[in-house]
């Protein structure tokens, strides 16, 4: 087998982060205050448009369904569109496998961008601690395969905003959670910053707005910032993520369009 190291897909390092070390597993540790009982989780699909620089970028729907053993599965698939599909056609599928508190089990992703194919698969094995990540470039012919020491309940981007999710995390709160992005473990904090409102296609949502912290070489070397507006409700739906970044990528914003209950 070919093995050599894998270029990353320029649009997974960035959007597949949506979908952004507990001391016991699956249930973030709160700064100060407890966890909150939510309606949260339940079977649902989100779609939200992808703006950049004042155009529609693509789009991306991120769908949760149960799965077996009280698990759940998370279907994200990202499309390019418009002006920026001519540019660099984005066409990918991110699939993740979790227990019932969005430890990751697996996760698969299919990566068309541009003229880079990649498939990638990462495995997690919770009772010995370890996960191991092959990716495959269809167009370069190349493989690369990484085993990572992990803690036993270790989240992707995906679960660890699933986890935000049903932690009802509150202004001047923070957690932290170990989350891997296959190549790479970090303890990443999320920190609650505000209450707002927030106006989106005619529509008024009362938020709490986040900072999650995996960029500035947390986990990716990328300087920027990770900013995720959550409805301040039981339901707790993320209607608003933004990746800010300098010149010359700007900022990156995923706006809801819609929630469908499954």
């Amino acid at each position: 087998m070919q093995s050599s190291r894998i270029r990353p897909p320029r649009s997974s390092l960035v959007l597949c982060l949506l979908f952004l070390t507990a001391a016991q597993p699956g249930i973030p540790q709160l700064t100060s205050g407890v966890a909150l009982p939510v309606k949260f989780p339940y079977a649902e699909n989100l779609v939200y448009r992808v703006g950049w620089r004042m155009v529609t970028a693509g789009q991306a729907d991120l769908k949760l369904t149960p799965a077996p053993n009280d698990g759940w599965q998370l279907n994200m698939d990202l499309t390019s569109s418009g002006l920026v599909n001519q540019l660099y056609r984005v066409l990918d599928n991110y699939k993740l496998l979790t227990n019932d508190k969005f430890c990751s089990s697996s996760v698969d992703l299919d990566a068309q961008e541009g003229k880079h194919h990649v498939i990638t698969a990462i495995a997690f094995d919770n009772e010995k601690h370890k996960l191991v990540a092959t990716m495959k470039d269809i167009v370069a012919n190349k493989n690369d395969r990484i085993e990572l020491a992990i803690p036993p309940c270790t989240y992707d981007i995906v679960g660890a905003l699933m986890t935000l999710r049903a932690s009802q995390l509150q202004p001047g709160m923070k957690f932290t959670l170990p989350v891997t992005n296959g190549k790479k473990l970090a303890n990443v904090r999320t920190e609650g910053l505000s209450k707002e409102k927030l106006n989106l296609a005619g529509k008024t949502y009362n938020t709490i707005r986040y900072e999650t912290f995996v960029f500035d070489n947390v986990l990716y070397r990328r300087k920027g910032r990770l900013l995720i507006w959550v409805t301040d409700d039981p339901l707790r739906v993320p209607v608003q993520l933004r990746f800010v970044f300098g010149f010359p990528l700007g900022d990156i914003t995923l706006e809801l369009e819609k929630v469908e209950r499954l």
